[in-house]
């Protein structure tokens, strides 16, 4: 397989998993130096992890898992082949998704819906932020 990216670009599945992993912490409302402090690093390697500078080991990665109390395949969710190639297909949301995903807001947003139980309020919700959206289009 040839590797379409430069050398020292970040590969698009190690920033999947780093954005997993900051995605989890802020829920947590965990700072990246506690973070690191049970990880046995330093928060600036933290950091390199969120951004998927570093790749994060096999032993590291079920340290998370346990630190952050999900199950390691939390951190694949939502990777799909087109991530792997480094590429969308037309019309993917995915790069929204991320974006959206790693902003504050978005951490809240998703940790407030989390916790509603009901899933015709949640459906509500979304059915809400759709018109809100058509309203703004």
């Amino acid at each position: 397989m040839i590797n379409k990216h430069a050398p020292r670009s970040a590969n698009p599945v190690d920033v999947h998993v780093g954005s997993r992993i900051r995605m989890r912490r802020q829920i947590l409302k965990m700072s990246q130096e506690k973070l690191g402090d049970q990880l046995g690093v330093t928060f600036q390697q933290v950091q390199k992890y969120e951004r998927g500078a570093n790749r994060v080991g096999a032993s590291r990665l079920w340290r998370l898992s346990q630190v952050l109390d999900v199950p390691i395949a939390f951190f694949f969710e939502g990777l799909t082949n087109e991530i792997e190639a480094g590429e969308f297909a037309d019309g993917d949301q995915m790069p929204i998704v991320y974006d959206f995903i790693n902003s504050s807001d978005g951490v809240a947003l998703a940790k407030a819906v989390s916790q509603i139980k009901s899933k015709a309020v949640r459906r509500q919700i979304l059915e809400l932020a759709r018109s809100l959206a058509k309203e703004e289009g």
